[in-house]
C-alpha cells in the first residue's frame, strides 16, 4: 500500500496527492512541483492542437505542462469539486487565456462538464488523485491534525456531503471499525473505534488524533503518526472517493477518440486497485463468466494498456518532492 501522508509533518510547498503545482512560470519560485510531469506528458502523448482534460485540475500544474506541449492551439478543461481549487487553477492558468477553461465541477459529472464545455472528443485524459497542500495546511478544513481545527474533511464543502464530524460522532462502534478497515486498511480498528465511542463527544482533529495517539501508543520508531490510516478512511469515505473514481472513469473512456490517452495518478493502494481492474477490464471487453463456453455479452475492448507495470517516480524526484513516493501512473489508449 502507499503510505498515507502523515499529516502531522506535511510542508506547505511538497505534494500530498499532487494539487499543489503551479503553472508553469511560477513552478521554480513557489516551490510547486506537479508529480510525474514529464512521465504524465509522454503518457498523454500530448500533442500540438490536442484537447485535454485535466479531471484534478488542483493548482494546475500538470494544466500549464499539458498546455505548454498542445501550444499553439492546444485546448483544456480542467475540473475540481473544490470550488477554492478551481478558482485558484482559473487564475494561474489566466495566461493561457482561451485555451484553458477550468469548472467547479466533481469528475464524477465528466460527461456533463464536456457537454457544458463544448469540447470534442478526447485526445488526453488526466486524473491526478488525493488531495491538496492548500487543503491540508488550511485548519478549517480539517484535512490534517497539526493545526486544530474542526472535522470537515469535504472537498466541496458548499456540497451534500457529510461531514467527518457527523461520521466520528454518529456512527456505532461496528460501523466506525468497518470504515477504518476498509478506507484505512486500519490494523487496529476496532481498537480505535472502541476509543473514539468512549470518547464522544469528538470536538476537533485536535482531540480526535489524540484519542487515537492514547489509545493505541506510538514508538519513536514510527514515522507515520498512528491517527494518519483513520484521516485516510475518513476522508475517502466523506467524499465518496472510492465510488466517484468507479463512476468516472466508464466516463472518461467514452469520452476518448481512437487513439485518445488516460493517465491516472493515485497515491495508496485502494484507488489503484479501483484503477487497474477498471483498465483490466476494459481491455478484456468479455465479462462472461470464465467456464462459459462462448460469449454472451457482447462487449468488445475499449482500451489497450500502455503500462503494464505502474510508472513511479525516480529517486531523484522523492528527493526533492518527498510526498510524490507513494504516487503510481497508469496509462492506457482507447481503441
Amino acid at each position: 500500500m502507499g503510505e498515507p501522508a502523515d499529516l502531522t509533518t506535511l510542508e506547505p510547498d511538497a505534494d500530498a496527492g499532487s494539487h499543489t503545482e503551479a503553472p508553469a512560470g511560477n513552478r521554480k519560485r513557489s516551490g510547486h512541483v506537479p508529480v510525474l510531469v514529464a512521465e504524465v506528458l509522454e503518457g498523454l502523448a500530448v500533442k500540438p492542437g490536442g484537447y485535454y482534460l485535466d479531471a484534478t485540475v488542483g493548482g494546475g500544474g500538470h494544466a500549464a505542462a499539458i498546455l505548454e506541449a498542445a501550444a499553439p492551439a492546444g485546448q483544456l478543461l480542467g475540473l475540481d469539486r473544490d470550488p477554492e481549487a478551481a478558482a485558484r487553477a482559473a487564475m494561474h492558468l489566466k495566461p493561457f487565456e482561451e485555451r484553458a477553461q477550468v469548472l467547479p465541477m466533481s469528475y464524477v459529472h465528466l460527461t456533463a462538464a464536456l457537454q457544458r464545455s463544448g469540447f470534442p472528443l478526447l485526445d488526453g485524459i488526466l486524473f491526478d488523485l488525493g488531495f491538496s497542500s492548500w487543503q491540508v495546511d488550511d485548519p478549517t478544513r480539517g484535512f490534517a491534525f497539526r493545526a486544530d481545527g474542526p472535522l470537515d474533511m469535504r472537498f466541496d464543502p458548499t456540497g451534500d456531503d457529510t461531514p467527518a464530524s457527523v461520521l466520528v460522532n454518529q456512527l456505532s462502534e461496528a460501523e466506525l471499525a468497518d470504515l477504518l478497515r476498509r478506507y484505512g486498511e486500519e490494523p487496529r480498528s476496532r481498537r480505535i473505534a472502541q476509543a473514539i465511542v468512549a470518547a464522544r463527544p469528538i470536538r476537533s482533529t485536535g482531540h480526535l488524533a489524540e484519542v487515537i495517539e492514547t489509545a493505541v501508543g506510538r514508538t519513536r520508531a514510527e514515522r507515520l503518526h498512528p491517527a494518519t490510516r483513520t484521516f485516510q478512511a475518513l476522508r475517502i469515505a466523506v467524499n465518496h472517493e472510492l465510488e466517484g473514481l468507479a463512476a468516472a472513469l466508464p466516463q472518461a473512456v467514452a469520452a476518448l477518440r481512437s487513439g485518445g490517452r488516460l493517465a491516472v495518478i493515485t497515491f495508496h493502494s485502494l484507488e489503484d486497485r479501483v484503477v487497474k481492474q477498471f483498465l483490466k477490464q476494459e481491455e478484456r471487453g468479455c465479462i462472461c463468466p470464465p467456464k462459459a463456453p462462448v460469449c454472451t455479452c457482447g462487449r468488445t475492448p475499449t482500451l489497450q494498456i500502455i503500462t503494464r507495470k505502474p510508472i513511479v517516480p525516480s529517486a531523484e524526484e522523492i528527493a526533492v518532492n518527498p510526498r510524490s513516493r507513494s504516487a503510481k501512473l497508469r496509462v492506457a489508449e482507447r481503441i
